[in-house]
């Protein structure tokens, strides 16, 4: 113990502590710089004329293909929203992903919870709604206004499915002073403007 408190005392030692320090400083803030420049050129570097292959029919009786596999909203407690709008009970879900259409809680462009201006309180009635054919141009005006903080989160997006997964999740714009809700009963929105400030 007394061997290291003298060799700590030596001004060579700080040097060498100091010295590496500023090298390890250094070095991850370069390496940090590269990750944002790296993120800079993928956001330029990605076509501008890049769009989002809109699913116009849902309904698999009038589809040409079939469906052998489905993505769906995953993360609902009792509800799932699938890629063709349908919105099922967990226990009506499919081996492959998608709503048993023939369940008496299957619906199809359900908009249930949601208000005129596009926010509901139920995310997966959010998707669901989000996924009308019909909303395909409010969604298109979106993406071609995305601001810059969106970019990243939106240039990730393949398709309707994933775009309407992405918008229905709450954002900033569904909060004030950033730790309350302006409508604790309709949060998440899948339409361009932000959810009504309702009054305290």
């Amino acid at each position: 113990m007394m061997v290291l408190r003298r060799l700590l005392r030596k001004r060579w030692v700080l040097g060498v502590v100091f010295g590496l320090s500023l090298i390890y400083f250094l070095t991850s803030t370069l390496k940090q710089e590269e990750r944002t420049i790296r993120d800079r050129t993928l956001l330029q570097v990605r076509d501008p004329d890049h769009r989002i292959p809109w699913k116009v029919r849902f309904n698999l009786g009038n589809s040409s293909r079939q469906i052998t596999q489905c993505r769906n909203s995953i993360q609902g407690k009792s509800l799932l929203t699938d890629e063709l709008g349908y919105v099922c009970e967990r226990k009506d879900l499919l081996v492959n992903g998608c709503c048993n259409v023939n369940a008496p809680s299957s619906r199809q462009h359900i908009c249930k919870s949601c208000l005129a201006n596009g926010c509901c309180s139920i995310y997966e009635y959010c998707v669901s709604c989000c996924l009308q054919p019909d909303k395909q141009l409010l969604l298109e005006r979106f993406l071609n206004r995305a601001a810059e903080g969106f970019q990243n989160l939106f240039t990730a997006v393949e398709d309707h499915f994933e775009l309407c997964l992405a918008k229905c999740r709450t954002s900033s714009q569904s909060v004030q002073h950033e730790n309350t809700y302006r409508n604790p009963q309709a949060k998440y929105c899948y339409g361009e403007s932000p959810p009504e400030l309702l009054p305290v």
